[in-house]
């Protein structure tokens, strides 16, 4: 396969999480973060652009992302706009940020990656905006709705999503974020990978969708899991096969994902021709 610029241009939003079913699985925090990094190393070659919707707490999901593109600044520059990275910050994320912390960021990141904060109802605000902004501690109804804002926004500017592990309980927000996010995806007919081989949210919705037979007697419960149902593996729409999806569905090694993954946008492009 040629993954030579085959996701050039795609926007791709990557969920990942850690997943409640990861110690059972004998898979660990460091298998999550070398998911990360497999994903976001082999699309970034693509040149694809990627977007995640996260917090700056040290050592996580974002901090790798943002050490990926110092790797692979030069990927882009077959093209005027550097940006390969963009990174999301609710409204109750960073709203209880120190301005100097998110100030700092923006500045390191400069060119290749960016931050966005995104006001309440989920507009982009500038630095000079979020500066005159009281630091505040966000309220439940806050997280609530930035989250999801957030996420909407988010979509409106993503041409397809992956997602793996993922909470089912101690969650902000609505519902899972894993799970809102694939909702708001397959209500859209937006392309939407799933990788259940770490169980937890993205699991249950391979399940939900018919992709994968439940393992479990009693069924994991979160607000509005049953509108899940309702779809099937062809509303995935990432032009991968039942077998594959649920291939996809059901591998724990990262590798054989992104494979199926790289051959979903090759064939995604191939029949946009």
């Amino acid at each position: 396969m040629n993954i030579s610029k085959l996701s050039q241009e795609r926007v791709i939003a990557v969920s990942i999480s850690e997943s409640p079913d990861m110690l059972a699985l004998g898979l660990s925090d460091e298998h999550l973060r070398d998911a990360m990094i497999g994903i976001a190393r082999h699309l970034l070659r693509t040149g694809a652009r990627l977007i995640y919707g996260g917090d700056l707490r040290q050592y996580g999901f974002s901090e790798l992302l943002f050490e990926l593109v110092a790797r692979y600044q030069t990927i882009r520059m077959d093209i005027e706009e550097h940006t390969v990275v963009t990174n999301y910050l609710a409204w109750p994320v960073h709203i209880q940020m120190p301005i100097e912390s998110i100030e700092k960021y923006a500045t390191v990141l400069s060119g290749s990656a960016r931050l966005v904060c995104l006001d309440i109802d989920g507009e982009p605000m500038t630095l000079e905006e979020r500066k005159i902004r009281q630091q505040v501690i966000p309220t439940e109804e806050d997280w609530s709705h930035g989250l999801t804002t957030m996420r909407h926004h988010m979509l409106s500017k993503t041409d397809a999503r992956i997602i793996l592990g993922g909470r089912v309980e101690r969650y902000k927000g609505k519902m899972p974020g894993i799970a809102e996010e694939a909702l708001l995806s397959l209500s859209a007919k937006q392309p939407l990978f799933v990788i259940g081989g770490y169980g937890g949210c993205a699991r249950a919705i391979a399940e939900s969708i018919g992709l994968l037979e439940e393992r479990t007697f009693v069924r994991r419960a979160w607000p509005r899991r049953e509108e899940f149902d309702c779809f099937s593996a062809a509303d995935l729409n990432n032009s991968l096969t039942f077998e594959e999806n649920s291939k996809l569905a059901n591998t724990p090694h990262i590798d054989q994902a992104i494979i199926l993954i790289l051959r979903g946008l090759l064939n995604m492009k191939k029949s946009s021709k």
